[in-house]
């Protein structure tokens, strides 16, 4: 037994050292994300859109990229394509709400069920205030091969380093070219690791907000000012978040043998685990009630 053991352990810390490996000879360039602003695909930009961009605003861009992708050309010159996008978009929005998937953090907000409905209920709120309101999708992993899940893997161990800045740089140029503009970032399950980490970058910037559901049990929240956080969706506790893993066991084989899973009480990790109460739809009473109390009080909307 002790020989099997051991084995195991050694298959284990070889596969740790060999995926390192390979993530480490993978270009930095990789871990770069992208922003794209939600239902534009029908509504390309045009060079006169860009030409009408003030100089000081083309300058910070370029600043920025050079800082953070200066020996990457390609790159360098996407991310500040991708911040000049951004900016035009969102000139006329009182607010800009950035979505962070769980997962790999390659899904858009379009097939993010839970929050598509809480982006909805949070912009019905808003409209009805009179305050005008820009969706935007983070793709921290625009690489779907193994290589690329790889390096969003030891990313995410190391607590997004890269791709934190990345995204607290975007906001940043955001609300410095953006005046009276605010910025709720917001993610789900893994997703929130990565807003905590940019929250964080961003403490001194008051026009910064984040709302997260459903944290990983192993993650502690360092960003808690002018943050939410949801473990637990009104019905029951999120065992995700909770760490429960004999009710994530339970739930995993009860799917396996097709029971039915009361509404509220479902749930997946890594679409095949399940996860009861890993499900923050805008209509569950914690969700909504919640999040409408925060937005109240963080923006004075009666």
């Amino acid at each position: 037994m002790e020989s099997e053991l051991r084995r195991i352990r050694m298959v284990v810390a070889l596969t740790v050292v060999l995926s390192l490996g390979t993530v480490l000879v993978v270009p930095s360039s990789v871990l770069m994300g992208a922003t794209g602003v939600v239902g534009d695909e029908d509504r390309p930009l045009t060079e006169a859109d860009f030409a009408a961009i003030p100089g000081p605003v083309i300058d910070d861009a370029v600043r920025l990229a050079g800082e953070l992708y200066g020996d990457y050309w390609e790159e360098d010159s996407d991310f500040v394509r991708q911040l000049l996008t951004m900016y035009l978009e969102a000139q006329d929005k009182d607010f800009i709400m950035v979505f962070n998937a769980g997962g790999w953090g390659s899904k858009s907000l379009e097939v993010s069920p839970d929050w598509r409905s809480i982006f909805d209920g949070i912009k019905s709120d808003l409209d009805v205030a009179g305050y005008s309101t820009l969706f935007v999708d983070y793709l921290r992993t625009t690489d779907e091969t193994v290589r690329g899940h790889l390096n969003e893997m030891m990313s995410m161990l190391s607590l997004y380093p890269s791709k934190a800045r990345d995204l607290a740089s975007r906001v940043q140029f955001l609300t410095d070219h953006l005046p009276g503009t605010r910025v709720i970032v917001t993610g789900e399950s893994t997703g929130a690791i990565i807003c905590d980490r940019a929250m964080d970058i961003l403490e001194g910037n008051p026009r910064v907000y984040s709302i997260q559901t459903g944290p990983p049990f192993w993650y502690r929240n360092k960003a808690l000012e002018r943050t939410l956080v949801l473990k637990d969706n009104g019905i029951v506790p999120d065992s995700f978040s909770q760490g429960d893993f004999f009710t994530i066991i339970s739930a995993t084989l009860e799917s396996v043998l097709g029971v039915v899973t009361p509404e509220g009480q479902s749930g997946k990790v890594l679409y095949y685990l399940g996860a009861p109460g890993h499900e923050y739809l805008w209509e569950y009473p914690g969700v909504y009630s919640r999040i409408l109390d925060f937005i109240y009080q963080n923006f004075e909307i009666n």
